[in-house]
């Protein structure tokens, strides 16, 4: 750290604490809205609501008075914004679960926090019974807002930004392997994205409306699942209704979810071409439909299929919410199988699309792989071949397929890393693994002490820093975090 204040002249520290003022102020205002519904209710939250967005909003007013001599910045940092924003907005963030009387410390209500923004949805808490509306609202639009991206967001309320490093800022948020710039200004292209988002978002609510949720339920919901996200309203989740309509249309907008988010704006305007030559949408509605399959084939071979729906429905629906890691109903895995389990962990390793909502690596990332192992046993036999991995139609630079080599080994080396850690803390083998890949795939999925029977109260708290980590780790893609604890990010 001393020689990141010694050669502070190449990072622009005044401009970082500004930009993050910025984003405080926004943070800020989005509390207005849990806020209005503590008042709806009639809630004692609503002044509490009012304090944190008073703590928050005179953070952001102190940052944002802060006058930098230049307003530039470079890839540095954007790397260290992109950090240090999902840190510092989490931790504003979890001010609401430590004044609403949730009876939360400050590790579970950072760990809720930062569990809403990935998406994640792993929760600790016991029970949402006695819990304010503001706060259930709080944890929803939580993950609405990180599902797309906080930056991303600001991005698009914010054109300042796009003169001070715009596009680096983009490029360290979005997911995936390469990012299409959708219009000339990276501004314009977050407001694309977002626009899309919050469109979606606002025909799955009005959706549920005609269901047998309330308006309140409807919404949260509608923020949980374009989020893919998972974060319920009730101790019983979806259970409460049992609704095939409901889960019919929840399946559907889950699935947009793992969707690239520039295809679909492609596709709203009318642009049908990439949509008919994407082979990543292709291996995802293949993916769906192979875990449908063996879903449906395990619930009649076990003998749990009682009704049309349990062989329709449910299985589907299960597929989709894992594959784009919304995990929003969560099973008793033991139930399943060893055949569903491996498939579940399949898909939490993969997980959906880039550039969309989803985690996991992405499915982009093992198609080139796997047409890269492919040319590699073709140039065995024939060694004077030249082949080039292509995707969507186009040849992959082999800079990007070696960067996705290194992602994909990354990966697993940061899920190793983190089971051990989690076997330090004190978890059992099983659980020690699968929490890790559920929080860095971003899935929230839990299984044993963290499944159906428990949830994420029963690790220790020093395991619970730990998967806030990796759930921050993974919704970064790796890169953006690891390049913090590398001596070269800090050297001129």
């Amino acid at each position: 750290m001393a020689s990141f204040f010694r050669h502070k002249s190449y990072i622009n520290i005044l401009m970082l604490l500004r930009v993050i003022g910025w984003l405080l102020l926004v943070e800020a205002c989005i509390m207005i809205v849990p806020c209005i519904a503590g008042w709806i209710y009639g809630e004692r939250s609503t002044l509490q609501f009012m304090l944190c967005i008073a703590i928050t909003g005179g953070s952001a007013f102190g940052l944002m008075s802060l006058r930098p001599k230049s307003r530039e910045m470079g890839k540095r940092e954007a790397i260290l914004l992109t950090g240090l924003t999902w840190v510092i907005l989490s931790l504003y963030g979890m001010l609401p679960f430590l004044v609403c009387k949730t009876h939360f410390s400050i590790t579970d209500a950072f760990f809720e926090t930062i569990s809403g923004f990935t998406t994640t949805g792993a929760s600790v808490l016991n029970t949402l019974t006695e819990v304010p509306h503001s706060i259930i609202l709080w944890r929803c639009i939580c993950q609405w807002i990180g599902g797309l991206g906080i930056i991303i967001f600001t991005l698009a309320i914010l054109p300042m930004l796009n003169y001070t490093g715009g596009m680096q800022l983009f490029n360290a948020e979005v997911t995936g392997i390469t990012h299409d710039k959708l219009r000339p200004r990276i501004s314009s292209t977050a407001k694309g994205l977002w626009m899309v988002y919050i469109v979606l978002t606002g025909v799955l609510m009005l959706l549920l409306c005609f269901s047998d949720m309330n308006i309140f339920e409807a919404v949260c919901y509608g923020l949980s699942t374009m989020s893919t996200g998972g974060f319920a309203t009730s101790d019983l989740s979806l259970n409460q209704w049992d609704s095939d309509y409901i889960k019919s249309i929840m399946a559907v907008f889950m699935f947009l979810g793992g969707v690239n988010f520039s295809l679909l704006f492609k596709v709203a305007h009318r642009q049908w071409r990439p949509l008919l030559k994407n082979d990543v949408l292709r291996v995802y509605i293949i993916m769906a439909s192979v875990a449908y399959l063996v879903f449906t084939l395990n619930i009649i071979y076990r003998g749990m299929a009682h009704s049309l729906s349990d062989v329709t429905i449910d299985p589907l629906f299960q597929a989709i919410s894992i594959l784009s890691s919304t995990g929003i109903t969560e099973p008793d895995f033991d139930d399943w199988g060893p055949i569903a389990l491996i498939l579940v962990i399949i898909m939490m390793i993969m997980g959906a699309c880039a550039g969309s909502t989803s985690g996991g690596a992405k499915i982009d990332r093992f198609i080139i792989l796997m047409k890269f192992l492919s040319n590699e046993f073709y140039r065995m036999m024939h060694p004077s071949a030249i082949r080039t991995v292509v995707i969507n139609g186009k040849g992959t630079p082999h800079p990007v397929v070696m960067k996705t080599l290194a992602f994909l080994f990354l990966y697993v080396l940061v899920i190793l890393g983190g089971a051990v850690g989690l076997l330090i803390c004190g978890l059992h083998t099983r659980d020690a693994f699968f929490c890790c890949l559920s929080a860095v795939s971003n899935t929230g999925l839990g299984t044993d002490m963290t499944g159906v029977a428990g949830n994420y109260n029963a690790v220790s708290d020093g395991a619970k820093w730990l998967l806030s980590f990796l759930m921050l780790t993974g919704r970064l893609e790796i890169y953006t975090i690891l390049l913090l604890f590398t001596p070269a990010f800090w050297k001129k």
